[in-house]
């Protein structure tokens, strides 16, 4: 067998390895093609890296997991050519028919409960960085707080943050607001090279739950990163702030998906302005989802009247079938903002 198919059936497999971590939608998965499904070491692969739980620090929830297996046992099914040399993997066919034998819930009640979701880094090398978060999929909790999933815009600024873009980050003190699972502050602390990072959001259930983020990405206790509560357009609070170190200043404010209420956006702008006069050096990286371009304009026009100057970076967003990892809808225009102050 020639090498180049060989090398294909490990990449095309480790696609869909970082799809199926991250719970891409069972719709948008890549399915190896039927020759690299036919491969005995292509399917024990798939096994081993995607349902063998033996080899899984965080397993997949049942419903999605019996989900993608069937799909891709049928592809493997369909890519049979000689029956006596091409056959299924027993291994999976056996997973399958445990999760058969298994009740699913509901996907209402799936989307609502929390799951591991690990997003990989888009990079070609085989071990890129990874990152885990435990988050609920549903666009809102039950609490009525957004912070318990990783939004697009995150993904997005992400990916652009992990670029040549990542001078940002390195040897730089970072402060995120509204940071919701830490899905951007682990990646600046654990793979971006940080000095250091202040998660914060307003709510206390929320900042809980970035702090378990915290642990599970092998953060905790390390002095690089922190998590505390900070209320948009309240008195900054110093001891939060400093963490431990008196003359602590920051560099650089990060915030995805941060715009999307024009009810809080004067609330945040104020908040941004607090931090400009506090640390003069400072600038911000916003990401928005551009659902609603009246709230942009709002946006747009408060940072103008509290002296800030907003450039729109030009970012190329990768379409979906070219991307390789933080895997993203593009369905949806998103957009970086560069936010310095005036005065």
């Amino acid at each position: 067998m020639a090498f180049t198919q060989r090398q294909h059936s490990l990449s095309s497999v480790e696609l869909l390895r970082r799809q199926y971590l991250q719970l891409v939608d069972p719709e948008k998965l890549k399915i190896p093609a039927m020759e690299i499904l036919r491969l005995p070491e292509a399917q024990a692969k798939i096994f081993d890296n995607l349902f063998n739980d033996k080899f899984r620090s965080f397993p997949s929830p049942n419903r999605y997991k019996f989900c993608i297996l069937k799909k891709i046992v049928d592809a493997m099914h369909l890519s049979i050519v000689d029956p006596q040399e091409d056959v299924v993997s027993d291994d999976l066919v056996a997973c399958l028919a445990q999760l058969v034998a298994q009740p699913l819930i509901s996907a209402s009640v799936a989307a609502q409960q929390k799951s591991y979701v690990t997003y990989t880094a888009p990079s070609f090398e085989m071990d890129a960085p990874e990152l885990t978060i435990f988050e609920a999929r549903s666009l809102l909790a039950s609490s009525g707080t957004t912070g318990l999933r990783t939004w697009e815009a995150a993904l997005f600024l992400g990916t652009y943050l992990f670029s040549s873009a990542g001078k940002y980050i390195v040897q730089k003190n970072i402060l995120e607001l509204g940071a919701g699972t830490g899905f951007l502050s682990i990646l600046c602390a654990k793979h971006l090279g940080a000095r250091y990072v202040l998660a914060t959001d307003g709510s206390g259930a929320v900042v809980n739950d970035l702090e378990s983020n915290i642990f599970l990405n092998g953060l905790e206790g390390a002095e690089i990163i922190n998590a505390g509560m900070l209320n948009w357009g309240h008195m900054l609070n110093d001891e939060i702030l400093k963490g431990g170190d008196e003359n602590r200043s920051y560099d650089l404010i990060i915030g995805a998906d941060v715009t999307y209420d024009d009810q809080t956006i004067l609330a945040l702008v104020s908040t941004l302005r607090d931090l400009a006069d506090r640390y003069p050096e400072i600038k911000a990286l916003i990401s928005a989802t551009a659902r609603n371009e009246t709230t942009l304009r709002a946006f747009f026009h408060t940072c103008d009247q509290y002296a800030f100057n907003v450039k729109v970076l030009d970012i190329e967003s990768p379409q979906e079938d070219e991307q390789i990892g933080f895997f993203i809808p593009t369905s949806t225009p998103i957009r970086v903002f560069l936010i310095t102050s005036a005065r």
